[in-house]
């Protein structure tokens, strides 16, 4: 097997968050919604093109709020993205330090874990 590129990370939100959840990735990180594909349309799936290739799909299920399993998106502006979730009524913090990695966490509004990074170099340096 020849690995090619993550293609997707699919996350549950509980019953009706489905407009916390299309208000939190649309709105707020300005992601694009999509369409799930037509042959899913009973599971009430969300879709986000989540950059070059990259989706992210929300399904209805149990959402552990306790959990640090998570995602990261690497973005060009920590500190605007920072206010932006603190301007939405989120609660953004600090996590171990990574070289050439500046980066905090955010929960999604319906529990979800979300780290958001800046890739600078190499970790390792």
């Amino acid at each position: 097997m020849r690995l090619r590129s993550l293609q997707h990370v699919s996350s549950p939100y509980p019953d009706g968050a489905r407009p916390s959840v299309r208000r939190f990735y649309g709105e707020v990180l300005g992601l694009r919604e999509q369409p799930a594909p037509s042959t899913l349309a009973d599971m009430r799936l969300l879709w986000f093109s989540a950059g070059k290739g990259l989706e992210l799909h929300f399904f209805p299920g149990p959402v552990d709020a306790e959990s640090r399993r998570h995602f990261c998106f690497d973005i060009d502006d920590l500190e605007e993205t920072r206010r932006r979730l603190q301007d939405a009524g989120l609660e953004p913090f600090d996590d171990t330090p990574i070289p050439n990695r500046p980066r905090f966490f955010c929960r999604d509004p319906v529990g979800n874990l979300v780290e958001f990074t800046r890739i600078e170099g190499d970790y390792q340096e």
